[in-house]
């Protein structure tokens, strides 16, 4: 006990007098309970009038804020629509303000119970410390969120990949960025480790390219496969060419030659919206097509050469 009393006598100090107060004033008015029963109940009936009175004005003030915060959510919220303000960062700024508003409100309140809210400043001033190194990373995704909502590396819904997830962002909180994977799972992603990491935004451009890889069997007419492959784009209406801003003429060429087959690739050019789908018809056509054109894929081959030991 000696070397908690050395470290913080002021502390102790204040406990003990505002016991030695509290004592004080019971013995006062047991004192004056005893000498004029009727003054100490009025006195105290007034008391407590006083404090039921404040109580009251505080539930009321909270529940006017509460309403108030609740109407300027919805009214940013049409301001937002009207200015058709990206949905990452009005949910960001909505939430931002939300809070802060609450805080406000929690204070005024505590103020009209009558807590001195000047201490009340200076215990948070005083806390701030140890509670901003307990919520570290709480201030660390706040940060991330600022970052993003400044450099804007997406907005709701762009399909992004990043920290190991991929998925269609809906909203940005002031903590947490929202996405909805294909399978609709809901995956909530720090802002701070988000804005510090690697993003892939598959949106950002209108048009995506088609890398397509398609292996056939040795012999096979390289020239007869380019031009059945190119046969199968140009019959699919969805596939740009050079006339489109952005894109280029489809491409089919001999890439590698295999251990055990002859590897093309193929890219094409396609709206961002039709990606998979032509990717997948595409896969689905060359499968069924080439081999009735006389063009077969090929099966992992192991020769085997057996040489006669001698005798």
């Amino acid at each position: 006990m000696l070397p908690l009393q050395i470290q913080n006598p002021i502390k102790e100090e204040e406990l003990v007098s505002r016991a030695d107060s509290a004592r004080a004033a019971f013995q006062q008015f047991t004192e004056m309970l005893a000498a004029d029963p009727g003054t100490a109940l009025q006195n105290l009936g007034r008391q407590a009038l006083q404090f039921g009175l404040k109580l009251l004005a505080a539930i009321l003030i909270y529940i006017v804020g509460a309403w108030l915060i609740r109407r300027i959510k919805r009214a940013m919220g049409r301001a937002f629509e009207r200015k058709k303000t990206d949905k990452a960062m009005a949910t960001f700024i909505s939430s931002f303000v939300s809070i802060a508003l609450t805080i406000l409100l929690i204070v005024v309140v505590i103020g009209t119970l009558g807590v001195n809210t000047s201490s009340l400043a200076a215990l948070l001033a005083a806390g701030g410390l140890a509670v901003g190194m307990a919520l570290s990373g709480t201030l660390q995704n706040f940060a991330g969120g600022l970052m993003i909502m400044a450099f804007k590396p997406f907005k709701a819904g762009d399909y992004i990949e990043a920290l190991g997830y991929a998925g269609f962002v809906t909203e940005v909180t002031i903590v947490g960025t929202h996405l909805t994977t294909i399978d609709n799972r809901k995956v909530i992603l720090p802002n701070g480790a988000l804005s510090g990491g690697n993003i892939v935004n598959y949106s950002s451009f209108p048009l995506r390219r088609i890398d397509l890889p398609v292996s056939v069997e040795y012999g096979t007419d390289a020239a007869a496969c380019k031009e059945k492959i190119l046969e199968i784009i140009r019959e699919d209406e969805r596939i740009l060419d050079a006339g489109t801003p952005g894109a280029a003429d489809p491409f089919v060429a001999l890439q590698k030659l295999g251990d055990s087959s002859v590897n093309f690739i193929v890219r094409v050019w396609v709206k961002g919206v039709n990606y998979w789908p032509v990717s997948f018809d595409l896969n689905e056509r060359i499968y069924t097509e080439l081999p009735q054109a006389g063009i077969k894929f090929p099966f992992p081959q192991l020769d085997v050469h057996v040489h006669p030991g001698n005798d």
